[in-house]
């Protein structure tokens, strides 16, 4: 993530009321004489050498003509105080928002290269909102609560929520430098069954166009690698309403695993509304739409009257699996998959045939 350059900022700042005080009295001016001077209030005045009003644009050039001393040198001045008793004020704010930045995954951001390490309990705070693009804990508090409504009614909403903040962010950061068309429908239809094919070819590779088909249709497909105590294996959602982001966790790194879970978010695209975000993987009851994602994915990926037909008369030894598989133009560990989920496999058997995902070492 991309993070400002350092600039100059000194830890202290003059109160602009102090160095008028200081010209007036090098000057010989009461303040009440300045006053008149500059056609302002005495009240005025001593609320500006106060710190209790600021100095505005036409009353620095009221000083400039009466002191000589530039208008732009007063704005300035005034600038850097406002600045820096901001800036002290957000400090001293994130100091006291450290509980909350505890709540999330940081020394596993840092280790990733996503965010620099925190130099302090203050740091941490003003870092993670830099990460979530929001400016204060109060902004991500608002954009968090309505995520959950969104996603809430997923099993998987009851397990670590602030990791799982993360993990989506994650994903938003990587489609936003996606350049991605707007989103149809039949182009979608079309990616999706050309997509199917490309899983008999090594995983990498099918990832690779996979990516690319679904950016043509409008949709963002990000690989992101899980966070700890993060046990989901992907989401959809709508990022506007021409951009769709699908984000998978591959966790399993198993091909079955792998597929299923794309083309189970694919469904959502297709069937559900654009308002949800669909959370697979948690533990639990499915939820109606989960459980129409699961069948159009089992019968896109393998159509009903083929697998029944396979189940019924074919023996499940490697030969038969295989055979099947270069039939169906799929790959052969979703054959496996699909017989071990349904059981007609143990889970010990025949696992040599699924491709396997490798991160590399900078996978965020």
């Amino acid at each position: 993530m991309a993070t400002a350059a350092n600039q100059y900022q000194p830890d202290y700042a003059v109160p602009p009321g102090w160095v008028l005080a200081e010209r007036l009295e090098a000057q010989g001016i009461s303040h009440a004489e300045f006053a008149r001077r500059c056609g302002r209030s005495p009240k005025l005045i001593s609320e500006i050498i106060a710190g209790k009003a600021p100095i505005e644009p036409v009353t620095a050039l009221q000083f400039e003509r009466v002191l000589g001393v530039n208008a732009r040198i007063w704005i300035g001045i005034e600038s850097d105080y406002r600045l820096h008793q901001a800036l002290e004020a957000e400090t001293k704010k994130a100091a006291e928002s450290a509980a909350w930045a505890k709540r999330f995954p940081i020394s596993e951001l840092v280790k990733r290269k996503i965010i620099p390490k925190p130099a302090s309990s203050a740091d941490k705070v003003s870092t993670l909102l830099a990460f979530f693009g929001v400016g204060s804990v109060e902004a991500w508090q608002s954009r968090h609560n309505k995520e959950r409504v969104a996603y809430r009614h997923s099993p998987s909403f009851r397990s670590n929520e602030w990791v799982l903040a993360t993990w989506l962010r994650l994903g938003e950061l990587e489609a936003e430098q996606a350049e991605c068309a707007d989103y149809s429908e039949s182009a979608f239809k079309r990616a999706l069954v050309r997509i199917r094919e490309l899983t008999a070819i090594p995983i990498d590779e099918a990832l690779s166009e996979t990516r690319r088909l679904c950016l043509e249709a409008g949709v963002v497909l990000t690989v992101t690698k899980p966070l700890p105590k993060l046990a989901l294996s992907g989401t959809t959602r709508w990022l506007t309403p021409r951009k769709a982001l699908i984000q998978l966790s591959a966790r399993h790194l198993t091909c079955d695993h792998l597929w299923f879970s794309f083309f189970h978010e694919a469904a959502h695209i297709l069937l559900h509304s654009k308002r949800g975000i669909f959370v697979q993987g948690g533990k639990g009851k499915l939820t109606d739409a989960d459980a129409e994602a699961d069948r159009w994915a089992s019968d896109f990926l393998l159509p009903r009257h083929h697998w029944d037909r396979f189940i019924r008369g074919t023996s499940f030894d490697e030969s038969g699996v295989v055979q099947f598989a270069a039939n169906q133009r799929i790959d052969p560990g979703i054959v496996v998959g699909r017989l071990q989920h349904e059981g007609q496999l143990p889970w010990s058997q025949l696992n040599h045939l699924k491709s396997r995902l490798q991160w590399g070492e900078d996978a965020g």
